[in-house]
């Protein structure tokens, strides 16, 4: 007996020096498509609570009511707006797909009563007044950028990996990301976004992850632009995972029509 348990300690040893010896030889690439890859389930629905601060601090608030579905090769999302007055059935689209094709992405109007197509060219544009560009909306695609370990370091405790993401593409409106990526779930907690003159333009920090439904969930997030001194918070409640949304929710007839 006291042999096999000297054996079940060094086979202890043995498996988490081999786990700890894959972290330190991930690439950075394979850091990032864990971070891409962490699973939050089939399907979602939430209120979404969206906050515009200026540099005064007088904030805006928008209620909006959010659906999210996995459809294996491609995500699709659907925003209604629902206060205030000014933004109410305002609704936005977005499908992301695994492959190369780039994402589509609408938004209706109502004053309008049209639903408008986001162009390529409008997607370094921002997204109703916030510090979110229609880009930061979607699922960026691993393989647009290269991605660079910076170093690993350890902050209140918890151990991070910091990352460099650089576009291939020479026009794309960040010069560069950097993201601190928690070792333990993760999650990329905050995000430096710089502009083409490689300044720092906009920071993205989470706020609060929760475990919903077995599934860590990011409830607060919080974008600033460090030049425009303007933050945008989006806080998420009433959060259901795996209710069956019908893939009939994610069409323009649905964003004309509403909830």
């Amino acid at each position: 007996m006291k042999n096999l348990k000297i054996l079940i300690s060094v086979f202890a040893i043995i498996v988490s020096m081999s786990y700890q010896g894959m972290a330190q030889d991930m690439t950075a690439r394979e850091i990032i498509e864990k971070v891409y890859n962490r699973p939050e389930g089939n399907d979602q629905t939430s209120n979404l609570t969206m906050t515009l601060i200026n540099k005064s601090g007088k904030e805006r608030i928008r209620n909006i009511k959010q659906f999210t579905k996995d459809m294996g090769e491609m995500e699709k999302n659907i925003m209604f707006f629902q206060s205030p007055a000014d933004v109410k059935n305002t609704s936005f689209m977005s499908w992301t797909y695994d492959s190369d094709k780039n994402d589509d992405q609408w938004i209706y109007l109502p004053a309008l009563k049209k639903v408008k197509r986001i162009s390529s060219d409008s997607k370094s544009d921002y997204f109703m007044g916030s510090d979110f560009t229609y880009d930061d909306l979607g699922n960026r695609k691993i393989d647009d950028d290269t991605h660079q370990l910076l170093r690993e370091e350890a902050i209140d405790g918890v151990d991070y990996y910091v990352v460099e993401s650089i576009s291939k593409d020479e026009d794309y409106m960040y010069s560069k990301t950097i993201t601190w990526i928690r070792k333990d779930n993760f999650i990329g907690l905050k995000k430096e976004f710089y502009d083409e003159d490689e300044e720092l333009l906009k920071t993205l920090k989470i706020k609060k992850f929760e475990e919903i439904s077995g599934f860590l969930i990011i409830t607060n997030s919080e974008m600033h632009n460090v030049q425009k001194n303007h933050k945008t918070r989006m806080v998420l409640s009433n959060i259901n995972i795996n209710t069956g949304i019908s893939d009939s929710k994610f069409t323009e007839r649905i964003m004309m029509r509403g909830l």
